[in-house]
């Protein structure tokens, strides 16, 4: 990283810590911002490219919780934007979404349907929800790569229903159960079984709905439905 000061390496540390505190990856935070998968490896290690453009940077700030200026190096090009009080505000807030005690789960802008399916909009994370450590632990769900999204349709209630919240665990991408699946641009929740060698049915709890039968490279399997939140 020749020419690339203390502070701008403190800041690509610091997105290196969030990265895997959250369970993710470079690479995988690359292919949201739209850039290939070495992209952010090469930031974070060569220093190229010297900063992230703008719109790069708010859409992975969104993603890991935090503000852009515990990850940004722009500001440091110009040490009169970084006041002392700046940059203690920055650290504080980096220690806090470091905090062992709690485990943001992000919120994605996108549909699952239970119904007859519904168009992915950009995988960019709006909100979250904040849970304990403990309380994963107790979910058996420590470990687990959650994101949140929420249902729209009837097919699957009533063990789903429209406006239920659930959390898609992408590290599961096998076996049976209710998973969330892609066809096409279109997102689905189903219960997924193997119908024949190379082939999978989705199936809805609805028996309004008749099952899907689709060859298995014809559906990419998203993650396993792991939990469910929603009104009474």
């Amino acid at each position: 990283m020749e020419n690339i000061s203390r502070d701008e390496q403190h800041a690509r540390g610091r997105l290196q810590d969030l990265v895997r505190k959250n369970g993710t990856s470079l690479a995988g935070l690359s292919r949201l911002i739209g850039r290939n998968p070495a992209y952010l490896q090469q930031y974070v290690t060569r220093g190229s490219p010297r900063h992230l453009d703008e719109p790069d940077l708010r859409k992975i700030a969104e993603f890991l919780g935090v503000s852009t200026r515990v990850i940004e190096t722009r500001r440091f090009d110009d040490k009169r934007l970084d006041s002392p009080t700046q940059r203690r505000a920055a650290l504080a807030e980096y220690a806090d979404a470091q905090s062992d005690d709690w485990f943001e789960v992000p919120r994605l802008s996108l549909d699952a349907s239970a119904g007859p399916g519904a168009f992915s909009a950009e995988e960019i994370s709006f909100d979250s929800f904040r849970f304990s450590r403990r309380w994963l632990r107790e979910m058996g769900l420590e470990g687990a790569d959650l994101t949140a999204i929420r249902v729209e349709g009837d097919s699957m209630e009533p063990t789903l229903r429209s406006g239920d919240e659930i959390f898609v665990d992408r590290n599961k991408r096998s076996g049976e159960g209710i998973h969330v699946v892609r066809i096409g641009d279109a997102l689905h929740v189903k219960q997924v079984q193997a119908s024949a060698p190379g082939r999978i049915a989705l199936i809805s709890a609805n028996d309004s709905y008749a099952p899907i039968d689709l060859a298995r490279d014809e559906v990419e399997v998203i993650g396993r439905v792991v939990w469910k939140g929603g009104r009474v």
